[in-house]
């Protein structure tokens, strides 16, 4: 991403690069155009390549509860599968990168891609869920290449004045309508072999991308030297922080918080390991990210703000798909509405290649906070007896505001680096991918832990109001034992089967009423970020004003 965004760096900026930073790399070769076959062959590289990533995590995160027989394994045991994964990728990533400034993209692709089509290979062996677990963890960092070489095949085919559009939005299209696609072809992938089905899905896939890398050209981008001694330290600090505390916001929900002493030991290790990693680089004359960049009023605003985003989003894969999952719906039962899901995403995707702009970008986010309070709105009112057909209009709206979020921000963010020098590129990509990787799992983390406690409350709440004094509890109880009335001869054991029915009625409620509460509450912070936005525009708006009209000093 880096070089071929560089084309686009503003020269005053790049000449006036800070002197301890490594140099700009040297202009790329001029663009040729490409015929339409040629073009349509590496948007096809593009969108296979990300559908290969995304594939790859959400194939399996999505049917972990399909998987547990498989390996014999409890829902929390099979939860190191999704925490082993990001616990290692976003380091990963970032090191590929790195890799593949210094050491050149076609190097960096074969050896990448090999090594992804090797882990996929070995996850067919992963017979037990250790194995399998370290298999997750090794594929964090192989996949790692992926996301950014379907990205580099996107902007490969562009001229540079489209490149920060239409290849800014469909650079990413793979990776994100992949969420949908793979809940739309679980079901028949698990009839063909349970967790073996998955894998082959993800085998043929990745032989497909060796192929693209191999067949498909990509203009080189010149090297440039960017590790050196103090990287050594630099990167074992960082690996081991992002990874602790990806396995704290991956497993703290399940394992619950307090109630496992390892949770606090693993999270002290990552903040002291963090913390560590911030002091080297702070010293470093080459830093892997630029902290004191980071760290300033704009950045950390665009940092809030994507964190923000991402929260919010997460009324999508936290609220309605774990609703779906109380009221005992499965993926075959779902199809339907991920494809809504997926056909909205590539509308609004399409859409905003047109309308992209850089002074765009905070009204676009507007739209998208909301699109995301309406359709978390509609979703305060579901019941027990809610379907998926009665989401298609919320969840399509938050399928467009997931598509209208993601492009502005990378825009927007590499504006910034860029206007500081290509060399910012990989402090931006940290910044980028801690929010949406780490932001992810941090909503995943508080949303489950804050619908746990609603759901207690609420239990508690119901369960008061359940007495056998009442005519109208006793009427229920005998009315669910009556569906034993031919198995069960005795009344007294028809209305203790009643009472477990009763009860168990009284959960999904509990658990019904605790995810409306999470909707609401997604509601409220989608207005109150729309509010910081406009707050935060009006203000700029009043300081442009007092600029403009100020008197100009005589000279």
């Amino acid at each position: 991403m880096t070089s071929q965004a560089s084309e686009l760096a503003p020269t005053p900026a790049q000449a006036a690069e800070p002197a301890n930073q490594p140099s700009a790399p040297p202009a790329m070769p001029p663009f040729v155009p490409k015929s339409p076959l040629v073009a349509a062959v590496y948007i096809f590289s593009s969108l296979v390549l990300g559908l290969t990533q995304g594939l790859g995590l959400n194939l399996i995160t999505a049917n972990l509860q399909g998987l547990q027989a498989s390996f014999g394994a409890t829902q929390s045991e099979m939860g190191w599968l999704a925490a082993a994964y990001f616990a290692t990728n976003l380091a990963g990533t970032i090191l590929m990168f790195k890799v593949r400034t210094q050491f050149g993209l076609r190097r960096f692709a074969e050896i990448g891609i090999a090594a992804y089509v090797l882990v996929v290979i070995a996850h067919l062996f992963a017979h037990d869920l250790q194995s399998a677990i370290v298999v997750r963890a090794i594929m964090g960092i192989a996949a790692a290449p992926l996301s950014t070489l379907g990205f580099y095949y996107m902007l490969e085919w562009l001229p540079p004045q489209k490149k920060m559009s239409i290849g800014i939005c469909f650079g990413m299209l793979g990776s994100t309508l992949a969420l949908p696609l793979a809940r739309v072809i679980s079901p028949e992938l698990l009839q063909l072999g349970d967790w073996t089905g998955l894998y082959a899905v993800e085998l043929g896939l990745a032989l497909i991308s060796l192929a693209v890398v191999f067949l498909v050209p990509l203009t080189h981008p010149p090297r440039v030297k960017v590790f050196d001694r103090d990287d050594l330290v630099s990167f074992p600090l960082m690996t081991v922080g992002f990874g602790c505390i990806a396995i704290v916001l991956g497993m703290g929900r399940t394992l619950w918080w307090l109630e496992t002493p390892w949770i606090g030991v693993v999270l002290a290790l990552g903040i002291g390991s963090m913390a560590l990693f911030c002091i080297v680089e702070l010293h470093r004359t080459n830093p892997i990210i630029d902290l004191r960049w980071l760290t300033g009023r704009d950045m950390l605003i665009f940092a809030g703000a994507l964190v923000a985003f991402r929260l919010l989003l997460s009324e999508q894969s936290v609220g309605v798909f774990g609703l779906f999952t109380v009221l005992n719906m499965q993926n075959d039962q779902l199809i339907p509405l991920f494809a809504v899901i997926g056909i909205v995403t590539f509308a609004a995707t399409a859409v905003l290649s047109m309308i992209i702009k850089p002074q765009r970008v905070e009204i676009i986010h507007l739209t998208a906070l909301i699109l995301i309070a309406i359709g978390s709105w509609l979703d305060t009112h579901s019941t027990t007896l809610s379907r998926p057909e009665q989401f298609y209009v919320s969840q399509a709206l938050i399928g467009a505001a997931s598509g209208l979020f993601l492009p502005p921000a990378m825009l927007n963010g590499f504006m910034k680096a860029l206007a500081r020098g290509p060399q910012y590129i990989l402090s931006f990509l940290a910044v980028f991918l801690t929010t949406q990787s780490l932001g992810g799992l941090l909503g995943s983390a508080i949303f489950s832990t804050f619908v746990a406690l609603r759901e207690q409350f609420h239990s508690n709440v119901l369960a008061q109001g359940i007495t056998l004094l009442d005519p109208v509890v006793v009427q229920r109880i005998q009315a669910y034992g009556g569906a034993y009335g031919r198995v069960l001869t005795d009344p007294t054991q028809r209305n203790t089967q009643g009472l477990t029915l009763l009860t168990q009625s009284l959960t999904q409620q509990s658990w019904v009423l605790a995810y409306n509460d999470l909707f609401l509450l997604i509601f409220y912070g989608a207005l109150a970020a729309a509010a910081a936005l406009l707050l935060h525009l009006g203000l700029r708006a009043l300081g442009s004003a007092r600029v403009s009209t100020a008197p100009v000093p005589a000279t």
